[in-house]
């Protein structure tokens, strides 16, 4: 019995930073490539609203009416990305300049199945990822892929709205066999799906369901979350067989909630709005329903329409670690609207004791070390912090730097609580900050939300020279990774 505590991260942790294919690529026409459901989503008058509208050229769609009659009012920001479609090797090149030991990224579908109907992939497309990873190589940094990062071919959207159609199973699973054959070599840690409870928040974004078209969108979202489950599960299978030796994983958008008082029902409230949470990695790790979701299906009128393979299928496919994304926790308490606010990204219910980011999210290092304690306990594998950062409005100073000293604040006590995470006896595989490099913001789709370590050049309508300029932060991460996390 090895009873040792660790003292720090581990010798081989994973230091990096994390983008998606739809907020960096651009070039959304270019080579072959398809149109996908993130081509879609429109920045709308943002000066004036500042709101997102999803939708697509479909006849029943509702906003496309309103887009004939007003068409110069839409912008569509993901189209664009940062041009990293163009300018990889000058990304990475910055990325190694940090000392990344692992960048991850994600394949656009469209890009290698323009339609996801293809019986014979892109090879331009594929041709294009290849120099990508071997970039990559050069410099020593391990690609995490991620397969699915909200966004698919907007054919699938079209003809079979989406994830709630069983259809799309089979086609993932093609798309999915394909690149990992292609990238066996050059990819060691894959992740099959991002943050798929965001399912719960929109079903265009997470599972490329138009929303007008369903009569029931909590049943909607739980129909389509079980078609990637199982699609899922068919990728880790299919890896076991042509890269038994690669690492893949699933995501989940980790959200703690804790009770507002001690009254028992809002802790109780909690455990149920914590178990909403989990029960995605609970679907992947253990490859079977948990016995929670019973009652709750049966208390909202959910039927999951299955097939007599699907619980081999969930079995078969377990996966070998837990990613999450974490930005925030939440407070719950016994209300009568408790239930619909559980698994959602937001909350009306603010913590008293939490500062607030720019765009008004709660601050909360200690939880990121509660939700991994939670997240090892409960399964015992390893754990992956593959998204945390700060999204803030970033300034050019007169001497023409940028001074963010509130992202390194913000990441610096993260990292503190990682490490306190490990002591308490976390296996802790790595992290990758969102957006190292300025993106497209995935919900807003603004470029005025900025992450990255790396300034970007460019605006909310694409104008600017795309230049990248290195912040602070940039400085003081390169430090961080140098030291393994010590000189924070």
């Amino acid at each position: 019995m090895n009873l040792t505590v660790k003292k720090g991260f581990p010798e081989n942790f994973l230091w990096g930073g994390a983008t998606a294919a739809n907020q960096i690529e651009g070039a959304y026409d270019a080579d072959g490539k398809g149109m996908s459901t993130s081509d879609y989503a429109a920045y709308k008058d943002p000066y004036a609203t500042g709101k997102v509208n999803n939708f697509t050229f479909n006849v029943a769609s509702k906003e496309l009416e309103e887009y004939k009659a007003n068409p110069d009012q839409y912008l569509f920001p993901k189209r664009w990305g940062i041009n990293f479609y163009e300018r990889y090797k000058e990304d990475i090149a910055l990325f190694a300049e940090m000392g990344f030991k692992v960048f991850r990224l994600s394949i656009s579908w469209a890009r290698i199945f323009p339609t996801g109907l293809e019986e014979k992939p892109n090879e331009a497309g594929l041709a294009f990822y290849d120099k990508v990873f071997d970039e990559c190589a050069k410099y020593g940094m391990e690609p995490l892929v991620t397969m699915s990062h909200y966004e698919m071919p907007i054919t699938l959207t079209e003809k079979y709205n989406g994830w709630i159609s069983r259809e799309l199973v089979p086609l993932f699973e093609k798309f999915a066999k394909v690149i990992l054959e292609r990238y066996k070599e050059k990819v060691k840690y894959w992740i099959t799906f991002n943050e798929m409870n965001m399912n719960l928040n929109s079903l265009y974004t997470g599972a490329g369901v138009l929303e007008d078209l369903v009569d029931n969108k909590l049943q909607a979202a739980y129909q389509a979350s079980h078609h990637q489950f199982l699609a899922s599960a068919l990728a880790v299978k299919a890896g076991r067989g042509i890269c038994p030796e690669a690492k893949i994983g699933c995501m989940i958008n980790q959200i703690e909630s804790y009770a507002r008082t001690t009254k028992p029902e809002d802790q109780l409230q909690a455990l149920k709005s914590n178990q909403l949470n989990m029960f995605y990695p609970d679907v992947q790790v253990r490859g079977e329903y948990p016995s929670y979701m019973n009652r709750y299906f049966s208390d909202n009128g959910i039927v999951i329409n299955t097939e007599a393979e699907d619980e081999a299928i969930l079995k078969e496919g377990k996966v070998d670690f837990v990613a999450i994304s974490y930005y925030m926790s939440h407070v719950t308490e016994a209300r009568g609207d408790a239930m619909k606010l559980a698994g959602t990204f937001d909350s009306p219910i603010k913590n008293e004791y939490l500062p607030k980011s720019q765009w008004d999210w709660p601050i909360d290092p200690i939880g990121l070390r509660i939700s991994l304690m939670k997240l090892y306990d409960r399964y015992g594998i390893p754990v992956f912090v593959c998204e945390n950062g700060l999204g803030a409005h970033d300034e050019i100073s007169e001497d023409g730097k940028i001074h963010d000293d509130y992202r390194i604040d913000y990441i610096r006590k993260h990292v503190i609580q990682m490490k306190e995470a490990i002591k308490d006896g976390v296996e802790l595989m790595g992290y990758t900050t969102w957006g190292c490099i300025d993106l497209i913001s995935c919900g807003t789709s603004q470029m005025s939300k900025r992450y990255g370590f790396i300034y970007v050049d460019q605006d909310d309508e694409g104008k600017g020279s795309q230049d990248r300029i290195r912040k602070d932060s940039f400085y003081w991460y390169k430090k961080v990774i140098h030291s393994n996390g010590e000189d924070l």
